[in-house]
């Protein structure tokens, strides 16, 4: 059958679920979402609505990994030119932005040179120049940004989301994760870790320019699985054939299942076979980027050098959020620039900054961006001082991330960062708050939306997070 690339975790069908509070299983702490449903009908990826009217139906997570300098991108910080080469208090000269700042837009934010396309969408960007979070070393902020926790398996946002929301098509998974970060926090960035197994994500690659004709491995337009679900009979099968073996396979787990009243890996293989089958033929069709416009490719800066790969991704973004899905996540980087910070910072933004601002238009024009939450940002960000001046180190107590669309505000700055920018000194906002505000406009109380997990209420916000009311719309 199809590999779709789920890392492997257990799996609690809600029904189950429901059943066994008692032994320490998970179970849908709120009532939209613990209706019992018949056993026929019940799969843990049906639609579901949240506890209240939400602003945003579903993200898109660009995640630049590796730290983006905040103060090279969208933190100006006119007093670093003033004290550039004056010891900080850190050992270390301030280090000034060798890029210039201008303000967009009606809003007139400040956003730097090296974004010029995305600076004509300045008055659809909500920039959070408050962040902070635990950590300065990539591996356990990079967990953070996605877990809420640097220290335990915990779900990832993604998860979360799809638990909460379910999905709004049977046929594609409900949570997609393209080029995730691989080398900090591998399958945990898009893994459920004790969520039911159907609420992780399913990996995919894009490439660029040189290999456009892309696919995910066994799942080309018109072409079966060569070999059945495991590889034993040496000849191609029909779709009629697959949908037989899989239904032996069905039985034959169902059997079992009846025997061993709680199964959760039987559970989860049912419902991942079901699902990969489904998406033999729904996810090359969405794949297939064949009948866009060529004004629509070029807005994304499709076949061109050096926005392809990422543009790919945006255009992407845009049609599995047509398609239904609840939670996309695009990788970008690395951006973990200790040296070479102008040659490598131009280059990265170079490689994005069409294709996002086209993913911000084209969202726009189809009526898609007032319900989608588009989410931009790293594990953390970059101190103002260097070492040589060539290069900036971590920096997690203080940053920028940026929200657009969704339910918030456009054209808006909250919270900031001293006059040298290093550290959060108002509209503070840790990740635990930047994670209950995602959930708040999905339509949840983070508070509420829980799992019972070796004998406590989990979430994703651990035991905190605010919500920043102040940027919703």
């Amino acid at each position: 059958m199809i590999c779709t690339n789920h890392p492997t975790a257990p799996s609690i069908s809600r029904r189950h679920a429901l059943q066994s509070m008692s032994a320490g299983f998970g179970y849908l702490a709120f009532s939209a979402l613990a209706a019992e449903q018949s056993p026929a009908s019940e799969s843990s990826l049906n639609s579901r609505s949240p506890h209240f009217e939400p602003r945003a139906k579903r993200v898109i997570f660009l995640c630049m990994r590796g730290g983006p300098s905040h103060v090279d991108t969208f933190d100006y910080k006119p007093r670093l030119a003033t004290d550039h080469g004056r010891p900080s208090n850190y050992g270390t000269p301030w280090c000034k932005s060798s890029f210039r700042f201008n303000q967009h837009g009606d809003s007139g934010l400040w956003i730097s040179e090296l974004f010029p396309h995305l600076a004509k969408q300045a008055d659809n960007l909500c920039l959070l120049n408050g962040m902070h979070c635990d950590q300065p070393s990539h591996a356990q902020a990079m967990l953070q940004l996605h877990t809420g926790n640097f220290q335990q398996v915990r779900p990832s946002m993604g998860a979360w989301a799809l638990y909460g929301l379910g999905t709004e098509n049977q046929n594609l998974p409900g949570f997609i994760s393209i080029n995730p970060p691989s080398s900090v926090g591998g399958a945990q960035n898009f893994g459920s870790a004790f969520l039911p197994a159907a609420f992780q994500g399913t990996k995919f690659t894009v490439t660029d320019t040189s290999a456009r004709n892309r696919r995910i491995d066994r799942m080309r337009r018109g072409e079966v699985n060569p070999y059945g679900i495991n590889n034993a009979v040496n000849q191609r099968l029909s779709k009629t054939d697959q949908r037989a073996q899989l239904d032996l396979l069905a039985n034959l787990n169902r059997e079992k299942l009846a025997r061993d009243i709680h199964n959760p890996e039987i559970e989860g293989a049912l419902e991942n076979y079901e699902l990969a089958f489904r998406m033999q033929d729904a996810v090359p069709a969405v794949m297939d980027t064949s009948g866009e416009t060529q004004d629509t490719l070029a807005l994304y800066g499709i076949g061109e050098d050096p926005t392809d790969g990422f543009g790919r991704q945006c255009l992407l973004a845009r049609r599995f959020s047509e398609a239904g899905v609840r939670f996309i996540e695009l990788g970008h980087g690395s951006w973990d620039q200790h040296s070479n910070l102008q040659t490598a910072l131009s280059e990265n933004c170079a490689e994005t900054d069409k294709p996002i601002a086209g993913l911000i238009t084209d969202l726009r024009r189809r009526d898609l961006l007032k319900d989608t939450l588009i989410l931009w940002g790293g594990e953390f960000g970059r101190t103002p001082y260097s070492p040589d001046g060539k290069g900036r180190d971590h920096n997690h107590k203080g940053f920028t991330m940026w929200m657009a669309g969704g339910g918030v505000k456009g054209g808006f700055q909250y919270g900031k960062t001293d006059d040298h920018g290093y550290e959060a000194i108002s509209g503070k906002t840790h990740i635990h708050d930047w994670h209950a505000t995602i959930l708040h406009l999905l339509g949840f109380d983070h508070e509420k939306l829980t799992f019972r997990y070796a004998g406590r209420e989990m979430r994703l916000t651990e035991t905190a997070g605010t919500v920043a009311h102040e940027i919703l719309s």
